[in-house]
This record gives structure tokens, C-alpha cells and sequence, in this order.
């Protein structure tokens, strides 16, 4: 299978039309074309569907997509690995969530370089179920999520543990007050697990998102409560601009390493993790 004839679909897949699909790869359309027929030629299977306003995947299609995604970022990869300079020894892919990266994969990188300077480090921004998948299908060496899913062949270890706290954008008691204006974010199964059992009565928020981000910055803007990592809204108490909520209890958000139970480099993948383990030990950021 021609890796351009999965490098179309995948343009084709993304842009829902043929010609700026083809214009994106500087093709012809008619070669874009022929390439999608040769694949659903070898695969049995239509697997776009053209309309008067573009083209759609058919649901062969979709389920597709993500193997023909699969396929080429492990080319990808798989060429970095092959092409790596004569004084690096190997290489190792990571993925983690932006919120981990200032506190924790900044400095492990740092860490890395100074550890194993002959081993190339290729990082990723995801989240946990691109991650997942990406461990999956041998793209990613090492996954670093709040949400990880147990799979066979791989091993699930708890990381670190981030404070959650609640605070407002004004000086208030923890009474039924500062719950008219809260922003509920959902901060994964532990929180809301916690979150439920501390207050029972609580009504549906007007407001729930599934960004702390986007819950901040809402709350600032607009006035308002809610909880967020106490690494995050520090700098703004101590400004003024935040207040915490005195009596109200700290939930956790758990961040784990996942990582092969068998890897391909075990000596590089040991180097990895303690330097994760070591970092966030010794980060009082979490807390």
C-alpha cells in the first residue's frame, strides 16, 4: 500500500474535497482521484462518497482513517529512528498534556539530555485517549495522561497527584452563596468522586466544562468560583486576584505513566521513567 495513496485520504479525510485536497499536496485531482480508487480497489470497500458540496466519509471510511493515521505517523517515526545521526544510539517518543509540560516534561527533557545525551527525545502534546491509542499502535514509547486505560502489555504507575482547591474571584464564606455563580470542572473520576461526596446537596452548576482553562479563565473575566490545581492559582491569591475559600476541602487530580510492560530499549525506557520519577518527587508545585 502506497504511502501517498494514505497520505491523500487522510487530506481528503480532513478537508471534505477532492480539489483542495489536492491542491494542499500540489497533485492533480485526477491523480488524488486515482489513488482513492486504488485503495478502496485493495481494501473491498468504498471509502468516500462525493456530494454537490464536497465529499464525505463512507463508514468504512471512518473506520479507516485511523489505521491510515496510525500508518503514517509510524512511518514517520520509524523514518526519524532510521535517519538518527551516527552518535545517538536510539530514540524515544513521549507523549504528555500541555498542563504537565511547564512543571514537569520541561525539566525532564533537561534531565534527559544531561542523563542520556546519545538518545533522541521526540515529544508530543496529547490527550489521554490519542495517547492511548498512539502506545497502542508503538508511536509513542511512553504516554504521561490523567486518564490512562489499562491495556494488556502495558504498565499503569501513579506519577504525581495535583491539589485542587476552591477559590473565588471575591472574599467569601463556604456557604450556599458561593455556589450561585460556581464553575464545575470536571477534573476526572477521582474529583468527582470526591466532589460528590463532600457536597451532596449541590445542584447542577449553571456552568460545567471540561477545560480548567477555560473554566479559569471564565471566572476571571465574569466573576465567579471553582476549583483549580493550586499550582495554577497560587501566583493569583498571592496577587489578589483569587481568594481561597476557607473550610473547603482539597480534591486530587492523579496523573499517571504508561508504558510498555516489555519495550523495545528497556535500558532507555528505564533511564525515562526515573528521571519522571525523580522530577516529580522532588516538584512542590503539586501541592
Amino acid at each position: 500500500m502506497n504511502l501517498d495513496h494514505i497520505k491523500t485520504f487522510i487530506e481528503i479525510a480532513t478537508v471534505g474535497n477532492f480539489n483542495r485536497a489536492a491542491e494542499n499536496l500540489n497533485i492533480t485531482q485526477s491523480t488524488a482521484s486515482a489513488r482513492i480508487k486504488t485503495l478502496e480497489e485493495r481494501l473491498g470497500r468504498a471509502l468516500v462518497v462525493r456530494g454537490n458540496a464536497g465529499c464525505r466519509l463512507t463508514e468504512a471510511g471512518h473506520r479507516f482513517l485511523h489505521y491510515a493515521t496510525g500508518m503514517q505517523s509510524l512511518w514517520q517515526q520509524s523514518h526519524q529512528v532510521v535517519a538518527l545521526r551516527a552518535d545517538y544510539r536510539g530514540s524515544l517518543a513521549v507523549g504528555a498534556q500541555v498542563s504537565l509540560w511547564e512543571h514537569l516534561v520541561v525539566d525532564w527533557i533537561a534531565w534527559m539530555r544531561g542523563k542520556a545525551p546519545d538518545i533522541a527525545l521526540r515529544i508530543e502534546a496529547d490527550y489521554s485517549p490519542s495517547q492511548m491509542r498512539q502506545l497502542v499502535d508503538g508511536i509513542l514509547d511512553i504516554g504521561i495522561m490523567y486518564h490512562p486505560r489499562h491495556t494488556p502489555g502495558f504498565a499503569v504507575e501513579k506519577l504525581l497527584e495535583e491539589k485542587l482547591v476552591l477559590v473565588a474571584t471575591d472574599p467569601r464564606e463556604l456557604s450556599l452563596q458561593w455556589v450561585e455563580d460556581y464553575v464545575f470542572v470536571d477534573w476526572g473520576d477521582v474529583f468527582q468522586s470526591e466532589h460528590s461526596e463532600a457536597f451532596p446537596q449541590m445542584e447542577t452548576p449553571a456552568v460545567s466544562v471540561g477545560l480548567g482553562a477555560l473554566g479559569l479563565q471564565y471566572i476571571l473575566r465574569n466573576g465567579g468560583s471553582g476549583y483549580f490545581p493550586l499550582r495554577v492559582v497560587q501566583p493569583m491569591i498571592e496577587e489578589g486576584k483569587l481568594f481561597r475559600l476557607d473550610g473547603a476541602p482539597e480534591g486530587r487530580r492523579p496523573a499517571y505513566v504508561v508504558y510498555r510492560s516489555e519495550p523495545y530499549d528497556a535500558d532507555t525506557q528505564r533511564t525515562a521513567l526515573d528521571g519522571l520519577r525523580e522530577i516529580a518527587a522532588r516538584t512542590t508545585d503539586w501541592e
